[in-house]
């Protein structure tokens, strides 16, 4: 069989391409070396926004583009995406109307589209909307309206999109090289990471949708190929909700280094961050450095009025982001979040870069060059009126939404799993919310293969509270043994391994 394409990469960048692909009408298959969103695509600040930072750049066009994203994606998505209020604390007479006139730009631009128009607040009313925040010196404040998503739940959704549109998708299959016939690139060659099997798969066009593994792929094409991608590392720390008490968000224009500072509601907890400073290489678990960790508790001490110590946080993370080099700038915070499309002399089609945001226009503008290189009739794009897996109008505005709204319209048969077991309906771990039918759920509907799938992305327990997910190692292997038919050795080596990664989450 040869596919229409083989899409390298099931991340945001790679999960976004394959389903725009597929619901064109092309044979697709998806191929993943780890899990669905395994690295960058599970580790992000769980925004789905313009970008105020780019604004203050200049880079008018990014933002419109994800402003606009943001809008469809909230609309196609909305049991995993929904509108959060950000308020800036001001400090100064003049941050007011200095942000609040960027704010109007920053509404203006997302058009139609909007979810609301910004506003200049009142002291007192800056401290009922953020409880918690530090008030010596506070001025006011600014409103403004952004979008919240869940990072690898959305991937979980569009992966479940790709398979309804026809879409075949693989995870734990990595490329292990590039097949060609002549001096075009014609398939690859895949290794099972269960069995060590090798595969030829054939296809008419190959991409590659692998982030900050981009050139790898791009030198099994061409050894003497100049590699592209700089890779910067960004962490957030999990913090208890009693720091901001608040279901707005807090945003901080300007930190010491120059960088944003969010500090977010999210599954009843406080996500903090991000940092921004290059890496020198990627792998694929990266750890949270000191300097990381001093940095962003000392810049949320300046805006809460308890100031977290490292005693309070219950999980860390880190992820790579890949940034496309232009000239011979240093700064990866001054890197363009652009995306790019490279087609290669032998048809290797990459797409690298940009945002979780605008991963659907990435998937259009990568399949948009797939089809010049097979020499196809261009087929129109589909996606900005696709709902995703589970959409449904339920979702609360301005409430995040509980741990099973994730599932949207699959939720009523994951309850209907616990009422009918009630072994199923008991929590994988007394300080988690998830309930054992999630696991189960994830194993037969959602391609889980490991504890680690389930614990970290398809729930989210690793990142909500790290030891708690640890203690629920135990629990989540024996359930994939008897689903998968694992024996004892499987289930150990299994705890082993995550309770070895769960260290990386805590401090």
């Amino acid at each position: 069989m040869v596919w229409d394409c083989l899409v390298i990469g099931g991340g945001a960048t790679g999960l976004g391409t394959a389903l725009e692909a597929a619901s064109r009408g092309f044979k697709v298959l998806l191929v993943e070396k780890h899990d669905f969103a395994k690295g960058t695509s599970s580790r992000a600040t769980k925004l789905v926004h313009g970008g105020v930072r780019y604004l203050e750049q200049g880079n008018i066009h990014l933002v419109r583009e994800a402003l606009h994203e943001r809008g469809l994606l909230l609309r196609n998505a909305s049991h995993l995406a929904h509108p959060l209020q950000f308020v800036i604390p001001a400090y100064h007479y003049w941050h007011i109307p200095f942000y609040g006139a960027g704010l109007k730009v920053y509404d203006a631009l997302a058009g139609k589209l909007s979810l609301g128009k910004s506003l200049m607040l009142s002291r007192s009313r800056t401290v009922e909307l953020l409880p918690n925040v530090e008030t010596k010196g506070l001025k006011g404040g600014i409103l403004y309206l952004d979008g919240q998503f869940d990072d690898a739940r959305l991937a979980v959704s569009i992966l479940r999109t790709f398979v309804d549109q026809g879409g075949q998708a693989a995870n734990y299959f990595e490329v292990v090289g590039l097949t060609k016939e002549g001096e075009k690139v014609n398939g690859a060659v895949l290794r099972d990471g269960e069995t060590g099997a090798e595969h030829q798969v054939r296809a008419k066009v190959v991409i590659n949708a692998t982030g900050i593994f981009s050139d790898t792929i791009r030198l099994f094409d061409d050894p003497h190929l100049a590699k592209i991608i700089t890779v910067a590392q960004g962490s957030h720390l999990v913090l208890p909700s009693k720091f901001l008490r608040s279901k707005s968000a807090l945003m901080v224009p300007k930190t010491s280094d120059g960088r944003v500072l969010f500090a977010i509601p999210w599954h009843d907890r406080l996500l903090v961050g991000t940092t921004d400073f290059g890496v020198p290489q990627p792998i694929d678990e990266p750890r949270i450095q000191p300097h990381e960790v001093e940095f962003i508790l000392s810049e949320a001490a300046k805006y809460f009025a308890e100031d977290p110590t490292e005693a309070d946080v219950l999980a860390c993370y880190s992820g790579l982001r890949p940034l496309v080099k232009h000239g011979s700038g240093t700064s990866t915070a001054k890197l363009s979040r652009s995306h790019t499309v490279i087609v290669s002399p032998s048809g290797l089609v990459t797409i690298t870069g940009g945002k979780w945001t605008t991963y659907r226009h990435m998937g259009e503008d990568c399949i948009n060059h797939a089809e010049e290189v097979v020499g196809v009739e261009h087929r129109p794009s589909r996606t900005a009126e696709l709902p995703l897996h589970g959409n449904t109008q339920e979702a609360a505005i301005f409430k995040a939404p509980e741990h099973l709204a994730v599932y949207g319209s699959d939720r009523p048969e994951i309850e209907k799993r616990a009422s009918q077991n009630p072994g199923f309906a008991e929590p994988l771990d007394p300080a988690l919310p998830y309930l054992t039918a999630e696991a189960d759920w994830a194993i037969e509907n959602e391609m889980a293969r490991t504890v680690e799938d389930i614990l970290s992305r398809r729930t989210r327990a690793l990142l909500l509270n790290a030891r708690a997910a640890s203690q629920a190692a135990p629990r989540v292997a024996q359930l994939l043994a008897d689903r998968l038919g694992r024996d004892k050795s499987w289930i150990q080596a299994q705890v082993e391994e995550f309770q070895a990664l769960a260290k990386n989450y805590i401090l």
